[in-house]
């Protein structure tokens, strides 16, 4: 009985918590990051490439 009542509290408030907490108004509101001045990362070479390259869509 007491197994029993210790699940049965022990959900009910992590229910209750998540209830709480997915009613909150800032739940998903935050800034967007600053852009970086100078890009880093293997994406910069791809894109310096691909913007030498004068790629034209083919005729359909």
């Amino acid at each position: 009985m007491i197994d029993n009542l210790s699940i049965l509290l022990s959900h009910s408030l992590i229910l209750l918590a998540f209830w709480l907490l997915s009613r909150r108004e800032d739940l998903d509101v935050e800034p967007p990051p600053e852009r970086d001045p100078e890009p880093q990362g293997f994406g910069v070479v791809r894109r310096a490439v691909q913007s030498r390259k004068k790629v034209t869509p083919p005729d359909a």
